[in-house]
Parts: structure tokens; sequence; C-alpha cells
């Protein structure tokens, strides 16, 4: 089972429709934001205003007909907010939304880094506006971005690591919307430190 839609509220827009993702989260609809991963969202507003739903029982990469198989949620969720102070440098940048297992960190990209900047007038213009090449080029340079601060890569270092270490897909390619994530195990192991 996995959360679908999670996420914080956006300091640019009052009001927001909650299928198109952002960088503080949204209808992700990743089926490794389950029970072990830890998700990192930037917090843009005070209290953050975290909001979750839309659980699903199965849903495959791409979510091509717009639905997994629906259902309700009761969990435990454990909330913790880093402050500024204790912010590790990668997390600083952090203007998407990240996830962690036990092997692996998971990075969220979308059409638009951020399409309620980019559409600011009419946000909904983000429906027709959906790329998977756009996707793609944002996941690379997030991905890229994530590595070079967490691990301290130089540029062509991450793109060798991306090359050889990292695989691409899609969580969904629906709704006039389309996510691309990143998984990649860490470069410790890629160098044969870990």
């Amino acid at each position: 089972m996995h959360v679908g839609c999670m996420g914080l509220a956006p300091a640019s827009h009052d009001v927001v429709d909650s299928i198109p993702p952002m960088p503080s989260g949204g209808n992700l609809d990743d089926k490794r934001i389950g029970v072990g991963t830890t998700m990192y969202y930037p917090v843009e507003v005070a209290g953050a205003l975290l909001s979750m739903g839309d659980a699903h029982m199965a849903q495959g990469d791409s979510e091509l007909d717009g639905t997994g198989i629906e259902t309700s949620i009761t969990g435990d969720f454990k909330i913790t907010l880093i402050k500024a102070a204790a912010l590790e440098p990668w997390q600083q940048g952090l203007d998407f939304p990240m996830g962690e297992t036990d092997s692996h960190w998971i990075v969220h990209s979308f059409t638009e880094i951020d399409y309620l900047e980019t559409y600011a007038a009419n946000p909904g213009d983000i429906y027709g506006a959906s790329s998977i090449d756009d996707a793609m080029k944002n996941c690379y340079t997030q991905t890229r971005k994530f590595l070079m601060a967490k691990y301290g890569l130089t540029d062509a270092e991450a793109a060798t690591f991306i090359t050889v270490g990292v695989d691409f897909a899609t969580t969904q390619l629906v709704d006039g919307r389309v996510l691309l994530y990143a998984i990649d195990a860490t470069p410790a192991r890629w160098r044969g430190d870990g």
C-alpha cells in the first residue's frame, strides 16, 4: 500500500489544484511512498500544512488509465520538522520531493520544476503543457544537483554516476501531467567504498 498524494502547502498560491505535483509534494502517485520510506519536502509556509490521501493497494508505474486500486488508509506516520539551522547541505537546496529507503534515494521531478511559478497567472495551463521530454530533463537536472550536494561529486562525476547507477522511470502519464523519478543507490557502492 502507498500514499498517492502527500505534500505541503506552496507559498505562491492560496488555492491549488491537488492533481499536478509541485516542489512541496502533491499527487506523486509513486508506489514507493509507503512503509519504510522517508519523504523530504521543502517547507514553504508557516505550519507546513501537511496533507495526504489517495491511498492505493496497488498501482503500476505510469498509472496509465488514471487510477490504482483505491483504498482508505489508517496508519502511524512519523512527522519530523528539520529546522533551517539543522539542515544538511543537500537539504538546503531541496526544491523537489525526495524519498529515502534503506538502499535508495528517490528523486521526483515533473514537466516544470515549479509549474506554479511558470504558470503563475493560470496554473491550469500545466495540463496542456505536460511533456515527458521536459520531465526527463528536469529529473536528470534534479538528480545531478542532489548527487553533487549530497556526495560532493563534480558535475562530470555526477553525470557518470547517473549513467551507470541511476534508473529513470515514470509514476504517472495521466491527467495532463508527467511525473518521473530517478532511483539510485549511493555512490559509495559505485566507488567501492560501501
